[in-house]
């Protein structure tokens, strides 16, 4: 074989190693998902400061995800996906989004998903994976979220959608966020 065909499969090969390791990255679903491309996180967040003195509302939800759960047969631990969706029932007020924090089984404080309060607009929804791969919020994993706005009318609905298969089965399930109530001192 010459040196000059030698040459250029060798570096046909690389590039196409390339291609194929960048093939293996994986993406971000929240941002491959969004009609933007973009982190639906990042959208949201709030550019400017908003006067919160005069708000009225402010409410804290705890959300159960389930990042596994287990099967009848022999104990098998199947990992599900999530996706968190909080949404505006109003139709003229922003709601703010101050924290996402998601805590595993234990109640271990494991990460969180805001590093900006963020503004969800009236009738507006943020929705937002947890892949299955992220199992490190085990069977009792879960959201606290902290919301506010200007009075009541703002209450959202929070829900958690979670879908998963176990051989040729498929299933999904639904929970929804809890008002969290604080003891009084």
């Amino acid at each position: 074989m010459n040196k000059r065909l030698f040459s250029a499969l060798l570096i046909a090969s690389i590039s196409f190693s390339s291609l194929l390791s960048g093939c293996e990255q994986t993406q971000n679903p929240n941002v491959m998902l969004s009609e933007d491309q973009k982190d639906p996180i990042k959208e949201l967040e709030m550019t400017s400061e908003v006067d919160r003195s005069q708000f009225k509302y402010k409410q804290t939800f705890y959300v159960p995800i389930y990042s596994d759960i287990y099967t009848d047969r022999d104990n098998r631990k199947v990992l599900l996906s999530a996706t968190l969706s909080v949404r505006n029932t109003t139709l003229e007020k922003s709601l703010y989004i101050n924290k996402i924090d998601y805590y595993d089984t234990k109640g271990a404080f494991v990460k969180s998903y805001l590093s900006k309060p963020i503004e969800l607009p009236a009738m507006g929804t943020l929705n937002y994976i947890v892949e299955k791969e992220e199992d490190k919020g085990g069977s009792g994993a879960n959201f606290i979220i902290e919301v506010e706005g200007v009075d009541e009318t703002v209450t959202p609905v929070i829900e958690a959608v979670m879908i998963g298969n176990f051989s040729n089965k498929a299933f999904s399930f639904l929970t929804q966020g809890t008002p969290v109530k604080h003891g009084t001192k």
